[in-house]
């Protein structure tokens, strides 16, 4: 079952049909968070993650994508809105339809990495880590473009 949510002329829907891999291929392979990776690797971040598409019409204007067990743990990514769309909320919209899933409901621990959209994130209640001590990554920069 896909969700859906409409603004005016704008829907946000988790039905993988919808989504134009060109479009997010296109913008993430640009991305300060991503940039070269394959087209491939995006396919696949796409089929094993929980998705929401931003489309005016049949057109693909934005994306976000959580990693998650949908139960407790979930991590927020790729996210964005095409630059001739930004301003008009679009943002918040496709953000609120994030938080308004229920598969995302239990969670407990809800994280994303951002360099520059903290005012967006914080409006849904994300802040810095609590005790950034006690958790740990690995990093592996080296294979983001595979």
């Amino acid at each position: 079952m896909f969700e859906e949510w409409r603004e005016g002329v704008f829907t946000v829907s988790t039905d993988p049909a919808r989504f134009d891999l060109d479009v997010i291929h296109a913008f993430l392979t640009c991305s300060y968070w991503s940039e070269g990776i394959t087209r491939a690797l995006v396919a696949r971040s796409i089929e094993h993650s929980l998705c929401f598409g931003l489309h005016e019409g049949a057109r693909q204007i934005g994306f976000a994508r959580v990693v998650t067990d949908r139960a407790v743990i979930a991590f927020l990514a790729d996210v964005f809105v095409l630059e001739p769309y930004r301003g008009r909320g679009l943002g918040k919209f496709l953000m609120g339809c994030v938080m308004a899933h229920p598969d995302l409901q239990t969670i407990s621990k809800f994280r994303l990495g951002t360099r520059d959209a903290h005012r967006l994130y914080r409006r849904f209640g994300f802040t810095a880590l609590e005790d950034p001590a006690t958790h740990m990554e690995r990093m592996r920069p080296e294979l983001r473009r595979i």
